[in-house]
């Protein structure tokens, strides 16, 4: 049954008569209202947050408004800052670079050196928006440390069981980052 068709909630009496057009236009501005409700409760989490409602989450949080990035990239932006919050720890740290990489990271801590190295442990190649996770790594990591990112690329001894033939409709970052056969 049908929640916003009105018509079914009166009695059989009314559907007789010039009602039913009204409550049908009735009917449809109710069905209307609960998908304004939904898309405007949506607003409320960044996760799902779209148009007006991301770039409050935006404004909220400092985060500069691109439009020119597609709502999932920016929605990333703003629950990595979300998760910046708090003390800098190498698990904070290690949850903002996973939500960048949508994949696993490690964080190892170089005490001697004042640095830690980001190591992208599931995902091949650089991160599309790897400048992006740059920043918010450095609004979060204390001033005096340095770091850097380590990626997964296909070393030379796992590309010798294929022949140039095999592999010459592949660019060289193909070869280094995708999925081989």
């Amino acid at each position: 049954m049908d929640r916003y068709d009105l018509m079914l909630q009166l009695p059989a009496l009314y559907r007789s008569i010039p009602f039913t057009e009204l409550q049908r236009v009735l009917g449809e501005m109710c069905r209307r209202a609960g998908q304004d409700l939904d898309f405007t409760l949506a607003q409320l989490w960044p996760q799902t947050a779209s148009g007006w409602g991301l770039e409050l989450w935006e404004t909220a949080y400092g985060i500069p408004i691109d439009l020119s990035k597609d709502e999932e990239f920016r929605r990333t932006r703003v629950i990595s800052k979300l998760r910046g919050q708090g003390t800098p720890t190498v698990s904070l740290i290690q949850a903002v670079a996973a939500s960048f990489a949508n994949g696993q990271v490690e964080v190892v801590e170089h005490q001697d050196t004042y640095s830690f190295t980001i190591k992208f442990v599931s995902v091949l190649g650089v991160p599309p928006n790897i400048d992006d996770l740059i920043a918010s790594v450095n609004e979060i990591k204390p001033a005096h440390l340095s770091f850097v990112c380590e990626y997964l690329f296909h070393q030379w001894q796992k590309l010798k069981a294929y022949t140039w033939g095999q592999l010459s409709e592949r660019t060289w970052k193909g070869i280094r980052e995708e999925e081989l056969p």
